[in-house]
């Protein structure tokens, strides 16, 4: 007889917990699982040789090729300017602010500095996306059923943060990089300079701002 039959037909399925308790170790160890003849066989289950219908249906389904559908690597969260559906990848932001009347900064005229605003305590410059990318802020409207409410994007690039005001946040988009698409002969040639690429989400078309270039202007608006 084999160690892995006398295993099946093991004393804990006659008389311990899974047969008639009449062991007389099982008061003074309770349960099966607290004896050495039970942990022994226990070894001896795990130790036994492995049969090659075994080895090969696991090299079967290893060897398969894997099925990851669309792999999402990227992320950005998009924001709306006037009509403009835009994003900037997620690395950037650092907090997401409401709203601030910006304290415009005397002798200091760059495109785009609307001044500094403040953001929990701490002084920001307060840049407009608007004025840089020539974005009409009168156009647009809120999605149909949701609340909306205008934000500040606390964002930073080379150990400077910015505070960008927007008028509405949509949140974080997950997508995989091909995804993005180049952008229409008709798009606003101000934004088409910074962008990466168009993500379709949803009903929107998201342009996706590069945040090397983007950032390089950014800190322009500063010198």
């Amino acid at each position: 007889m084999t160690d892995q039959t006398q295993d099946m037909d093991a004393c804990w399925g006659r008389i311990g917990v899974a047969g008639d308790h009449s062991c007389e170790i099982l008061d003074k160890a309770v349960h099966c699982r607290n004896c050495e003849v039970y942990a022994g066989a226990a070894m001896r289950n795990l130790q036994r040789p492995v049969n090659q219908g075994y080895l090969r249906e696991w090299a079967e389904h290893f060897r398969a090729p894997r099925d990851e559908g669309v792999r999402h690597d990227s992320s950005c969260v998009a924001f709306r300017i006037g009509r403009e559906w835009l994003a900037l990848p997620t690395h950037m932001f650092q907090q997401i602010a409401p709203k601030a009347i910006p304290h415009r900064l005397p002798h200091r005229s760059a495109r785009g500095l609307r001044g500094v605003v403040n953001a929990g305590g701490k002084l920001y410059p307060c840049i407009s996306l608007a004025d840089l990318l020539g974005i009409d802020e009168a156009g647009g409207e809120a999605r149909a059923g949701r609340h909306t409410f205008a934000r500040m994007l606390l964002v930073q690039w080379e150990q400077q943060t910015y505070a960008l005001p927007v008028a509405e946040l949509h949140g974080i988009i997950r997508y995989a990089a091909d995804a993005l698409k180049p952008p229409a002969a008709t798009i606003n040639k101000g934004i088409e300079r910074y962008l990466a690429g168009v993500l379709p989400h949803e009903e929107m078309q998201v342009g996706c701002l590069d945040d090397s270039l983007l950032g390089y202007q950014l800190a322009r608006t500063l010198r």
